[in-house]
């Protein structure tokens, strides 16, 4: 596979099989990352990899938190605005309502949602789970540098018939994945990410997302 095909057939899996991944591909998509540039080659990223028990253990007490209405906010990750200009509101609602419709979610019915929402934290079924911090001293750019990073993981995934989906919703249950994990406490969680083989009965796999036309996002001069 060439880089323009994992570029295209990359997808944010909602749905996975639940046949292991050998440590050792992992191992070498983890390698083929590590070559992700970054602000004068400081590298600021750590990942975490779980599976097996200690996966279970974390979605457990995860979902645990997530039912009872427990979580935290970190005022070092501001993810989303506390206000959306319209363009941006509508392109989030739109990727929301394409999703829901296809598992026959409508709206205002919040118990489907909740259980959806909650699939976020048992990976989506995938096997491996991973986790990305940085350095909590670190600034904007290299938590950009670790988005860098993470693109790559999901894109040399795409070597070994892997698909990946990038999960901001680990952000607000840091202390039980700090505390299974050992992360030190000088760490900030960036992202999740569940890894796995694509389930291709699951409906939610057929979604695709939309994207804009390429003169609404692109601004050329000189040419």
């Amino acid at each position: 596979m060439d880089v323009i095909e994992a570029i295209e057939s990359r997808r944010s899996i909602r749905a996975f099989l639940d046949t292991p991944v050998p440590k050792d591909t992992i191992t070498k998509i983890l390698t083929i990352a590590q070559r992700a540039p970054s602000g004068t080659n400081t590298q600021p990223w750590h990942v975490y990899i779980c599976s097996g028990q200690t996966r279970d253990n974390i979605v457990n007490d995860v979902q645990k938190m997530f039912d009872l209405g427990k979580f935290t906010d970190y005022d070092k990750y501001d993810y989303y605005p506390s206000e959306w200009k319209e363009v941006h509101r509508n392109r989030r609602r739109g990727i929301g309502w394409d999703l829901y419709g296809l598992l026959g979610i409508k709206k205002g019915d919040r118990e489907k949602s909740h259980k959806q929402h909650r699939r976020n934290f048992c990976f989506f079924d995938a096997p491996v789970g991973l986790f990305f911090t940085t350095d909590s001293y670190l600034g904007k750019g290299s938590w950009s540098d670790v988005g860098l990073f993470m693109q790559t993981v999901m894109l040399a995934a795409r070597k070994y018939n892997l698909h990946t989906c990038p999960q901001a919703a680990w952000i607000n249950y840091q202390q039980p994945i700090f505390k299974h994990l050992n992360i030190p406490s000088d760490q900030v969680l960036v992202s999740g990410m569940a890894m796995g083989y694509e389930n291709l009965d699951a409906i939610e796999n057929t979604l695709k997302t939309k994207r804009e036309k390429l003169l609404d996002m692109a601004h050329f001069y000189g040419f």
